[in-house]
C-alpha cells in the first residue's frame, strides 16, 4: 500500500527553480534540492555545474559554482540502510523513502550582476555601465536563506566566462578538490562554447600564472577538460 507524501505546491514555482538556499555565507551557500512531483530522488546537481540566486534586498543575481553534493537522511542519527531493490521497487513497497532523504549541494560564489536599477544609476551619472555587466569578485552579500537556485542558462555562462578571474576564486575554494573544480567548470564552458580552442588557450596562459607556472597542476585541468 502507498503511503500519502507531505507535498508542497509546485504550481507556482518558476521554471527552473530546483533548489533552495538554506545556509548563506560570504563565499558560498547551501542549498537543498526541491522534492520531485512523482517518487523518485531529487536530481543532484553536477559537480561543477553553474547555479545563480538572487538576493533580493539588492537585486543582485549571484552566481556560484557547485563544489560539493550529498543525499543523506533527513533524520541525522538514523543512517540509510541497503535494502537490496530496485527504485521500481522502493516505489511500490517502500515510497516513503522518497521523503526520508533530502539532497543538498554547496556553490562556491564568483561573481554577481548588479540590479537594474544599480546599472541606470550608473549609467546616468559620469560613467556608463552596459547593460548585461557582470562583476567576479564577491557581492556585498550572499543570496539570502530560503532565495531560489537556478541552473544558469547557456548564454549567461558563456556570457560571464568572458573574463577569467573567476578561476582565481575557484583555485581558492576550501575543502574541494579545486583542481577537478576548475577542470569541471572549464569543461563545461568549453562545450557550451563549442570547442572555442583560442578561449581555452586564453583559459590555460590564466592558469599557469595562477600557479605560478606550476606545469604539473595545469597539465592534470587540462586533460580533464573533454567535449
Amino acid at each position: 500500500m502507498r503511503l500519502p507524501l507531505p507535498q508542497f505546491n509546485t504550481q507556482n514555482r518558476p521554471p527552473g527553480h530546483f533548489a533552495e538556499v538554506i545556509e548563506t555565507a560570504t563565499t558560498e551557500f547551501l542549498a537543498q534540492c526541491l522534492e520531485p512531483d512523482d517518487l523518485s530522488f531529487a536530481v543532484m546537481p553536477p559537480f561543477g555545474s553553474w547555479v545563480k540566486a538572487a538576493d533580493e534586498e539588492s537585486g543582485n543575481q549571484i552566481y556560484a559554482v557547485v563544489h560539493h553534493a550529498t543525499t543523506s537522511p533527513i533524520d541525522s542519527v538514523h543512517r540509510a540502510r541497503a535494502l537490496g531493490m530496485s527504485l521500481q521497487e522502493l516505489r511500490e513497497q517502500q515510497p516513503q523513502i522518497f521523503a526520508m532523504l533530502r539532497t543538498e549541494f554547496r556553490a562556491a560564489i564568483v561573481g554577481f550582476q548588479p540590479s537594474q536599477s544599480h546599472i541606470n544609476g550608473k549609467a546616468n551619472g559620469k560613467s556608463h555601465v552596459p547593460h548585461s555587466v557582470v562583476y567576479q569578485h564577491l557581492p556585498p552579500r550572499p543570496p539570502q536563506i530560503h532565495q531560489a537556485v537556478y541552473y544558469c542558462g547557456p548564454e549567461e555562462i558563456i556570457h560571464f566566462s568572458e573574463q577569467l578571474d573567476f578561476l582565481r576564486t575557484l583555485l581558492q575554494v576550501n575543502g574541494a578538490p579545486v583542481d577537478a573544480l576548475v577542470a569541471a567548470a572549464i569543461r563545461e564552458i568549453y562545450r557550451l562554447r563549442q570547442a572555442d580552442r583560442a578561449w581555452l588557450v586564453e583559459v590555460g596562459r590564466s592558469i599557469s600564472i595562477l600557479l605560478k607556472e606550476d606545469f604539473d597542476r595545469l597539465r592534470i585541468i587540462l586533460n580533464q577538460i573533454h567535449l
